[in-house]
């Protein structure tokens, strides 16, 4: 396996993060949030956006996955479910990545059908070209073509994610 250089670095996705919170913020204004974030991959995304927000938030989380080592299997499979209320309460579901679009219209869905006041989707990065399931996103932190990241929270075969910033990965042949 190989690591290529940093795709983004660790002060260009801090940047980005302020930004978003920023936003999110003005957007929640007078309002309390649940972020809910989808584990494994966004653990380090959101933890950095929800120290940032200027909101009260209450957090919760969601343990799913449709991936097996670099692609997706199409099934998802929830490991962990919300355990908040979600009725009549303003959520903002937050991941690490946006692709086909099958896993977070899956868990999106779910999320629905337990009558939130309100749903936004935060995503740290979306690979739009990947897309087979069209998904209202509301705050992309970068969008970025298709290929492979691992870092800041983004695993291969779960090894990575405690790198920095994003890099390119490759397996050796």
């Amino acid at each position: 396996m190989i690591i290529g250089k940093p795709f983004l670095s660790a002060e260009q996705i801090r940047d980005r993060i302020a930004e978003l919170a920023g936003q999110i913020s003005h957007d929640y204004l007078g309002k309390e949030v649940l972020a809910v974030g989808i584990l494994k991959g966004s653990f380090m995304f959101f933890a950095d956006l929800i120290r940032a927000l200027r909101i009260p938030v209450s957090v919760d989380f969601v343990v799913a996955s449709s991936y097996v080592k670099t692609s997706s299997s199409g099934e998802v499979k929830i490991y962990y479910d919300i355990r908040e209320e979600i009725a009549g309460r303003d959520v903002l579901l937050i991941d690490d990545i946006i692709d086909t679009g099958i896993s977070i219209n899956f868990i999106r869905e779910r999320i629905l059908s337990k009558g939130p006041s309100s749903l936004k989707l935060c995503m740290f990065l979306d690979k739009r070209e990947r897309r087979l399931v069209e998904v209202p996103v509301e705050y992309v932190g970068f969008e970025i073509p298709n290929q492979f990241l691992v870092g800041y929270g983004l695993d291969y075969d779960n090894k990575y994610r405690n790198l920095p910033y994003l890099a390119l990965f490759k397996k050796e042949t």
